[in-house]
């Protein structure tokens, strides 16, 4: 095999498809989010960023920065280690002690990245408890599918936020079998909200442990930013609240919040805390200042929100197509992957404003879309500027200004994905999730017999989505 020319040639249908993914060398202004400068060759020009994950701007908080300079003169650069071989400093153990007050438990457990805390938290407990079932819900982030595949154990999946689906899979396994319901509270590109009490309520009634990513929701809701699960005050119902340390507070790593005795098992045996280094006192330090104003402090969330609403409501205004959720990430349907990049691109070298495309595997295809993140530190200026900057590249593109996007909305076709087998393939688990939605979208399609009953393409598709009746898609 020329491996060489196989990557090349699967990086230039990635480019074909509108699927390549370009990074913007940003450096971001302190004290002046959300403008950074952007670094192309040898120019370099102020933009504003609408797409962050910093939500809060906490990343440039005073008190964030004093306290981590503060530890760095103190401990130094690194960790020196693992947790287990020199690695454990006095910042970690403050920070794990703020986390577990924040969410209500009796004990945290520090991870290199919110990434790492799903993975490994999920593969341990998926495969360190005998004969285990995870029940995950169907949009799931690509973190916690990839920690419930290396487990290898059962995995069932239920219909998004659908509490009557995941009741029916529940009663499908065997009751003395252990079960874990894996789900998220705040969905990160629709932004739509878990019924958290519900599924607690269920989980109850099946004798199931809970599993909750409360990554895009730490920081940003509660009465001391605890997330969702705090706002509603179903904290102590959940078995493990998983959050990161990235987003709403600014810095970067990530942790579980359980009882002493699951936080410990999880410290014990997961590979993915044993055998890697430290997250640096100094970001610890910087978590703990975080944490603890967030605490204390309820003017970012209220300004964000109040940002969050002038935006939707200024899109609206314009016909703009964007789904209406109760949390504060805005989605812009694109509904086409070379359409979507290109308003983005147009918006940069226009308009001087950054946003990322969003499109497959990270959304379903047909689905593209900008994914805006307004922010406390964003300006009446700057929601004018970026209002009417959208409007005149949506104008000039010709972009529907009907949004059809719903919940029975089919996604396009992607032929490319289809001719490379990829239907499935593509993205593990997550394209398995998103399958039978893509897989309607192709037996739409005359030329591959999508239109019979009896066409080749739908008695695929029924041997590989039994539940789902293709044939009968007008």
């Amino acid at each position: 095999m020329k491996y060489e020319t196989f990557f090349r040639t699967e990086l230039d249908r990635l480019r074909a498809e509108g699927r390549y993914r370009i990074f913007a060398d940003l450096e971001r202004h302190v004290g002046a989010f959300p403008n950074a400068t952007h670094v192309n060759g040898r120019k370099r020009r102020r933009v504003t960023v609408w797409c962050s994950n910093d939500y809060l701007g906490m990343g440039q908080h005073p008190a964030v920065l004093a306290a981590m300079h503060e530890a760095l003169d103190r401990c130094g650069a690194g960790a020196g280690g693992t947790r287990n071989i020199a690695g454990t400093n006095h910042y970690h153990v403050m920070l794990e002690r703020e986390l577990a007050d924040l969410h209500g438990k009796e004990s945290a457990l520090l991870f290199t990245s919110g990434y790492v805390s799903n993975w490994a938290s999920l593969a341990t407990l998926a495969s360190r408890i005998p004969k285990c079932v995870v029940v995950s819900d169907a949009s799931n982030h690509a973190s916690m599918i990839e920690g419930i595949r290396h487990s290898r154990a059962e995995c069932r999946i239920f219909k998004h936020n659908d509490t009557a689906d995941l009741r029916r899979v529940l009663r499908e396994i065997d009751p003395d079998r252990p079960k874990l319901i894996a789900f998220e509270s705040v969905y990160s590109m629709d932004g739509d909200i878990a019924p958290i009490a519900e599924i607690c309520d269920i989980a109850d009634e099946f004798g199931a442990m809970t599993y909750l990513d409360e990554v895009h929701a730490v920081g940003l809701y509660g009465p001391r930013g605890g997330g969702i699960s705090d706002r509603e005050g179903l904290s102590h119902r959940l078995t493990v609240i998983e959050g990161t340390l990235a987003k709403g507070f600014g810095v970067v790593g990530g942790y579980i919040a359980g009882s002493a005795a699951l936080c410990d098992f999880i410290r014990s045996f997961a590979s993915g805390f044993i055998f890697t280094t430290a997250l640096p006192p100094s970001v610890a330090a910087g978590a703990v200042a975080s944490i603890r104003h967030l605490k204390t402090s309820g003017l970012e969330r209220a300004q964000q929100q109040r940002r969050v609403a002038q935006v939707r409501e200024r899109l609206s205004e314009l016909g703009l197509p964007h789904l209406e959720n109760p949390s504060h990430i805005v989605p812009v349907m694109v509904n086409d992957a070379v359409m979507c990049k290109r308003v983005c691109d147009m918006l940069l070298e226009r308009h001087d404003i950054y946003v990322q495309p969003i499109n497959y595997p990270t959304v379903p295809v047909g689905t593209e879309r900008l994914r805006l993140t307004p922010s406390p530190a964003h300006s009446d200026a700057d929601i004018d500027q970026f209002i009417s900057a959208l409007d005149a590249v949506w104008t000039e593109l010709g972009l529907d200004r009907t949004d059809t996007h719903g919940d029975d909305a089919l996604p396009a076709i992607d032929m490319g994905v289809l001719r490379h087998g990829q239907l499935a393939a593509a993205a593990g688990h997550r394209a398995l999730h998103h399958a039978p939605q893509f897989a309607a979208g192709l037996a739409r399609a005359p030329a591959l017999g999508g239109t019979a009953a009896q066409g080749p393409l739908a008695r695929l598709l029924t041997k590989l989505f039994p539940r789902r009746a293709y044939g009968s898609v007008a």
